[in-house]
């Protein structure tokens, strides 16, 4: 990709009180100043063709593109978040975090500067801080079913079940087709030993969304109940997404320590020892 010029050059044409003006017009080229407008223009292009290429996965072209358009315009805090997108991208998570802080300076109510900073300290596993960046920004939009939901995993990463099911419970008042709310209140309630409510909110989950997480947690609940469903549901959940073969994925995931048991249980039996193993495989092939 060409290189964008990053420097705006500014001409200074100096005017001395004994020359007339038609002298210096007669002498000097002419020079093109960009108006305020025309750059602050020019920078929302340039900050929506970064978003565009971030969303490409083209990170370090999206990256410099964000610095030239912060640099052409500063006092627009959507292009300093647009930057700390592609600083989160490109694994540069301290810089985000100045680049959000001088957003917040330029405008202190925008809420998507406090769920950014939330989802960055959850990368640093700075919960508490996280904890904090996400209740100020649902002060400023109180029904945020995404900011809702992603306190609540807090709080599930935390063990407060019962507080992080409350908030799941918001968030799908607000989205009822919220698949993973509905999930990750069966993840709390395995984890209270509510197996029977584990299994229909699972339930429930797959069939708005057929997704492999909530299949394998399904396939967990009915590991004593009904092993060859159980096992069906596995070697579905499986082909679907090989990584939830891996405990530490799960984990990722915010799956407690009594459905990591059980899921271990299951994929230790003889009978999906092949799909274990193929799923492994493909974990491997796509490092």
């Amino acid at each position: 990709m060409k290189k964008f010029l990053k420097k705006i050059i500014c001409v200074s044409l100096i005017s001395f009180y004994f020359i007339d003006v038609k002298q210096v017009h007669s002498i000097v080229p002419y020079y093109y100043f960009p108006k305020t407008k025309n750059l602050q223009k020019q920078s929302l292009s340039i900050a929506k063709n970064a978003y565009q290429l971030l969303y490409f996965g083209q990170y370090n072209e999206s990256l410099s593109l964000a610095k030239l358009a912060v640099k052409l315009n500063k006092r627009d805090e959507k292009l300093w978040l647009i930057l700390a997108e592609t600083q989160v991208a490109n694994e540069l998570y301290k810089n985000a975090l100045d680049s959000l802080n001088k957003a917040q300076k330029i405008n202190a109510n925008v809420s998507e500067i406090y769920f950014a900073k939330s989802n960055i300290y959850l990368k640093i596993s700075q919960l508490q801080n996280a904890k904090t960046a996400l209740e100020t920004g649902l002060r400023i939009e109180p029904n945020n079913h995404n900011a809702i939901f992603q306190l609540g995993n807090i709080l599930l990463k935390e063990k407060n079940y019962m507080q992080a099911i409350k908030l799941f419970d918001q968030s799908i008042q607000i989205k009822p087709d919220f698949w993973q709310a509905i999930n990750n209140k069966g993840l709390a309630y395995f984890e209270k030993n509510n197996i029977n409510f584990s299994i229909k909110l699972f339930e429930k989950a797959i069939s708005i969304q057929d997704n492999a997480e909530p299949i394998l947690g399904l396939a967990s609940c009915l590991r004593i109940k009904d092993i060859e469903l159980a096992l069906q549901l596995a070697k579905k959940a499986l082909s679907k997404d090989p990584n939830y073969v891996s405990y530490d994925y799960r984990e990722e995931q915010l799956w407690g320590e009594k459905l990591q048991i059980s899921t271990e249980i299951l994929l230790q039996n003889e009978n999906l020892q092949t799909d274990v193993i193929l799923a492994k495989s493909k974990i491997k092939a796509s490092y």
